[in-house]
């Protein structure tokens, strides 16, 4: 009997974890978890060799139109631009599976589209499996990361203020990364440190 209510007991449990919500892979203010993804010049990217240098991580779809919104305009690569200029390092990640939309770009295709729009990432990261989108819950494209030189998570959210795909309304909007780059490299709180992306769905 006492073995019969020790397996109920477990079972009641086990039910339990089952059904409670999942928790976010990251949080903001914990340290951001390590990966290792090959960019499309085939070298290795591990976020730990960055460790002293503030980091920002952008999920990437070249289809969506959401990132269009943000490219067309200049909004991203200029933000890219003047964050690598002063020592950021700004990893583009694409997380879609083989066989999705904006995900079976060759290299050479996606460097022309780097070119195109004048963008100035220090890589660009496939991600095919999906192993560092769940492990970082990325949402949409685009989905952006700050991690400060220790590290830690700082931001987790949306490019910008405005959810729309209006070019006008970039000059209008808060731009959040470019806020929390500011804080961090003033030794100041994010004023934003979380915030509900927008965007396309990640194609996992």
């Amino acid at each position: 009997m006492k073995t019969l209510n020790k397996l109920l007991v477990a079972l009641t449990a086990l039910l339990a974890l089952a059904g409670s919500p999942a928790r976010a892979a990251v949080e903001v203010g914990q340290p951001a978890p390590n990966f290792t993804l090959t960019d499309i010049n085939g070298q290795t990217h591990s976020l730990s060799d960055y460790k002293g240098k503030i980091v920002v991580l952008e999920w990437n779809n070249p289809d969506c139109p959401i990132v269009h919104k943000h490219y067309d305009s200049g909004n991203i690569p200029g933000l890219q631009k003047t964050a690598t200029a002063e020592g950021v390092v700004w990893l583009l990640i694409n997380s879609g599976a083989p066989g999705k939309e904006g995900a079976d770009y060759t290299s050479a295709e996606i460097t022309a589209w780097l070119k195109k729009y004048s963008a100035m990432p220090t890589a660009y990261c496939y991600d095919h499996d999906g192993l560092v989108g769940h492990l970082y819950n990325a949402k949409t494209t685009p989905d952006m990361y700050v991690i400060n030189a220790d590290g830690v998570l700082v931001y987790d959210g949306a490019i910008d203020s405005i959810r729309s795909a209006k070019i006008d309304d970039i000059a209008k909007a808060t731009n959040y990364v470019k806020a929390a780059l500011t804080a961090v490299e003033a030794g100041q709180p994010v004023p934003t440190p979380v915030s509900e992306p927008y965007g396309c769905s990640v194609k996992y």
